[in-house]
């Protein structure tokens, strides 16, 4: 299960899983835009508990249901000065209910066929250093940091394992569809990130088969940050 799967991020994950077995993307969209027979849409919204257990139940009846990606965000921006608290509180719960209903959903899944599992979700380097006017979303990440390590402690008994990536700036439609428009960010991405560069979905995709694999067996509420050391560095570009 990939939720949020129809592009950016998600398409990378979604199409890294299906080579290893049936992958189904849980999202809003009306169809995929590419071909894939591993890969199947079940439209729906992540946030809502009846969405998320139809496509989880869709996937069970092609093959037993093992892992569970929270990938899908909501992205708006706000301040405190310029949204009412209400509004920063409703955006900040609409990105935080898409990780909170999978990860819901998937434990109550596994838990119910008594089998073990894994859950990854998709957070932000922002949860630990948050770029100016994206309050709602980086308060939501860093309490996917929370949840990640809560449900890690709950669940691991049952073999359930949850972990979390942290992602830097990485490329995909939408990032170049904004750098098309701001030349000058390949200069600031390159400030940045001390790799000197965005990623890549496809690197992103890579951490996440991993953390899913038995390759990582005895890795749980791990923060796993997949960001070319961004967080790692001292100051921001982005705060002058």
């Amino acid at each position: 299960m990939v939720t949020g799967g129809s592009g950016g991020v998600g398409r990378a994950i979604a199409g890294r899983l299906a080579r290893r077995g049936h992958v189904v993307v849980l999202d809003v969209v009306d169809s995929l835009d590419w071909d894939d027979p591993h890969v199947e849409l079940v439209v729906g919204d992540a946030r809502e508990a009846q969405a998320a257990r139809r496509a989880a139940a869709h996937a069970e009846s092609q093959a037993p249901l093992v892992g569970w990606v929270n990938n899908a965000a909501v992205f708006e921006d706000a301040t405190l000065d310029g949204a009412t608290s209400d509004e920063v509180l409703a955006m900040i719960t609409a990105n935080l209910a898409l990780a909170v209903t999978g990860c819901h959903t998937a434990v109550n899944h596994f838990l119910a066929r008594a089998r073990p599992g894994a859950i990854v979700n998709v957070s932000s380097h922002q949860a630990q250093r948050p770029v100016r006017g994206a309050l709602p979303y980086a308060t939501a990440k860093a309490a996917v940091g929370g949840l990640t390590r809560a449900v890690a402690v709950d669940h691991g008994p049952a073999g359930i394992r949850t972990n979390a990536v942290a992602l830097g700036s990485i490329s995909t439609t939408r990032y170049e569809a904004y750098r098309e428009q701001h030349p000058q960010v390949d200069a600031q991405m390159a400030a940045l990130h001390p790799l000197g560069r965005s990623g890549l979905a496809q690197e992103v995709a890579a951490a996440v088969a991993y953390l899913l694999s038995d390759d990582a067996g005895f890795v749980n509420g791990a923060v796993l940050p997949v960001d070319g050391g961004r967080a790692a560095q001292g100051g921001d570009p982005e705060a002058g």
